[in-house]
């Protein structure tokens, strides 16, 4: 079964930092540009960062810039995101995606399918 395994979340405060992991199991992530995207509740859905699959380039949010860090470790089938100096609007639960290309943007490689998300919460 071809599954989307985020984990990491937790609670922060404001300015604190938290680093979040994605994984698969079924599939290699290393063969995919990998997103990371956080829903707030009432929110939709939105993306925060994108890696392209050699790790050379990696898009952000304006939200992020500068404060979150897309990386892969290859090796561990892994896909991490560095969140920095933490804000309040920061909180949503967070979820990975995999795209068809090896390149961020279109079509996803499990449409309709969205991992179970890890919390982050930041509060004083």
């Amino acid at each position: 079964q071809l599954q989307l395994v985020e984990s990491g979340g937790g609670l922060r405060q404001p300015g604190e930092s938290l680093t979040l992991s994605c994984t698969a199991s079924g599939f290699t992530l290393n063969y995919y540009a990998i997103g990371w995207f956080r829903q707030a509740p009432g929110t939709e859905r939105v993306e925060v960062a994108c890696i392209n699959v050699n790790g050379g380039v990696a898009n952000y949010a304006d939200s992020v810039k500068g404060r979150f860090t897309i990386s892969r470790d290859t090796a561990k089938n892994t896909v991490h995101l560095q969140m920095h100096s933490l804000k309040p609007e920061d909180a949503a639960v967070y979820y990975c995606q995999a795209y068809l290309d090896v390149n961020c943007g279109g079509e996803y490689f499990l449409p309709n399918y969205w991992g179970q998300g890890t919390q982050v919460a930041v509060s004083s």
